[in-house]
């Protein structure tokens, strides 16, 4: 093994934290750091097993747009050997794979390998069930009725002739769906999820997480799919929405299987990866950070590491505040300060079985309905998504027999839901449920409650000034802010993954300037429009 001559601190075990050191040791010959504040590999991406049962916080599809991304899990974790009356091709790199019987690891001989997994989410809203994204088509018709959906159409229409400008994210989405379908099946949910009204919240997060999907683009990927029939599906669907997506790869025992395992060789490979430890100061000379106070969790012993290079992809306002003997300007203090963040609660249930039946022609196991998330549209409950786990991977559920189901609650830390309980955390999901139809309160066999912090960077409170950041943290030549909480910024995994890498090549590459880095997934040329 070569020495390594000089040190990379990393804050954080997460996607982007991970990968920042698993670049590190293939491409320089700098030794990656890791510091984890809490006892789990994978930040929100890890997964909490529940006495053999499974769970993914918030559900997380590996799909991306990205080819070096593809290539970099398929390289972790071997896609499975597929059923050879399904044919896959995966296109990345230039090349292109065929993924048909007899090709690929089995996942009932190893834990490491990569599902081949069919995506549907859909929306309860009335106690019906409606596509997501909500297509024109006979049930759709039928749920809704003629009147509501020529209302529809008609405010379609109106949008796309005089669209509005786009100010906030209620801007954002009534361009692209009208209003009306904007107040049906976007307004109250969104607002579930931040807890203020869209028309306080920067367009920012509908440009990155919906993108360019629009009522034309769900009609034209319908067509499309006729069109497909019979032929192979394509895993890269490149030319497809993410919204629109078909399939995703998903490794069998849940996404912190796939962190845990590039810990693992970060490990082999001579990085170091430390559990339990939080960055309480960085320290600072000039233009350069040199060095961090790290505290451990569990004794209360503090250490000053010193470095070369530092990865940060700790919240925000905890990096700023963080900051000892350097002048902080007050304005700089202020918007990290004013940073707003969205806490998560899943409720974990085993059911015998859901009140809600399979009535799709996907086939499922005990009927169970074949969707990995289930939109609650409902009025009068706070849950907002449903997630199916049998459906992400049966392998995530102890018992075949059983139904595993996570509910969604987006709160903010101390707020009514946040303070209850486990038990009557517990008790309120279940009611929850059983009011809107979904389950009976009898089939519960156990549940359990797990609560993060810091889940949702927000687009609201002092996030217009974040620029006021960047050019703060920016001027330290050897500082690397990545993630969704070390940008502020929602990205998926896979844009966490990219800005790591990014700012790995600017050291190799000698390049200074971090603008690559803070691009990713607001660039055009990654957006899923083309």
């Amino acid at each position: 093994m070569v020495k390594k001559s000089k040190t990379a601190i990393i804050i954080g075990a997460g996607p982007a934290g991970l990968t920042a050191a698993y670049e590190l040791l293939h491409k320089t010959d700098i030794k990656p750091v890791v510091f984890e504040a809490s006892n789990d590999i994978g930040g929100i991406s890890k997964t909490i097993n529940y006495k053999g049962n499974r769970i993914d916080i918030g559900g997380h599809r590996f799909f991306s747009k990205s080819d070096t991304v593809m290539e970099w899990w398929h390289n972790i974790l071997p896609i499975e050997r597929t059923d050879a009356s399904k044919t896959f091709t995966l296109k990345y790199q230039g090349k292109t794979r065929e993924l048909a019987g007899g090709d690929g690891a089995d996942p009932n001989k190893t834990d490491d390998v990569m599902l081949v997994r069919s995506r549907l989410s859909r929306i309860y809203y009335d106690g019906k069930f409606f596509n997501y994204p909500v297509k024109l088509e006979p049930s759709t018709i039928k749920n809704l009725g003629v009147m509501r959906m020529t209302k529809m159409g008609l405010s379609y229409i109106k949008a796309r002739l005089r669209p509005l400008k786009e100010n906030s994210l209620e801007d954002f989405y009534v361009n692209r769906f009208g209003r009306e379908l904007y107040n049906t099946f976007f307004r109250d949910y969104t607002e579930k999820v931040w807890g203020v009204p869209c028309s306080e919240i920067a367009p920012d997060w509908g440009a990155q997480r919906v993108k360019g999907l629009s009522v034309s683009k769900a009609i034209a990927h319908a067509l499309k799919g006729v069109l497909r029939r019979g032929k192979s599906a394509d895993l890269s669907q490149k030319g497809t929405e993410t919204s629109l997506i078909e399939y995703f790869l998903y490794p069998k025992l849940g996404p912190g299987h796939m962190w845990e395992t590039v810990a693992k060789i970060i490990l082999k490979l001579g990085g170091e990866v430390h559990k339990n430890k939080t960055i309480t100061k960085i320290h600072a000379a000039g233009e350069r950070i040199t060095g961090v106070t790290i505290t451990d969790t569990k004794t209360g012993a503090s250490e000053k590491i010193t470095g070369d290079y530092f990865f940060s992809t700790m919240p925000v306002n905890e990096l700023i505040s963080s900051f000892d003997g350097v002048g902080v300007p007050k304005n700089v203090k202020e918007v990290a300060a004013g940073l707003p963040y969205r806490d998560f609660i899943t409720v974990g249930l085993l059911m015998k079985g859901l009140k809600i039946k399979n009535e799709t022609d996907h086939p499922t196991k005990n009927n169970v309905v074949p969707d990995n998330w289930i939109y609650i549209q409902e009025p009068g409950v706070k849950v907002g998504r449903l997630q199916v786990f049998n459906n992400w991977s049966p392998y995530l559920v102890k018992d075949p027999g059983s139904v595993w189901i996570g509910m969604e609650y987006f709160v903010n830390e101390g707020d009514e839901l946040w303070v209850k309980s486990d038990k009557k955390m517990a008790e309120f999901g279940i009611n929850e449920l059983a009011s809107i139809k979904i389950i009976d309160k009898e089939d519960v066999l156990d549940s359990t409650v797990i609560r993060i912090k810091k889940t949702y960077p927000a687009y609201f409170g002092t996030y217009g000034r974040f620029d006021e950041i960047r050019k703060f943290t920016d001027h330290f030549e050897n500082l690397y802010l990545l993630g969704r909480n070390g940008q502020h910024r929602y990205n998926n995994q896979d844009h966490s993954m990219l800005t790591a890498i990014e700012a790995v090549q600017n050291i190799t590459d000698g390049h200074r300037g971090k603008d690559n880095v803070w691009n990713v997934n607001v660039e055009k040329e990654y957006h899923e429009s083309k």
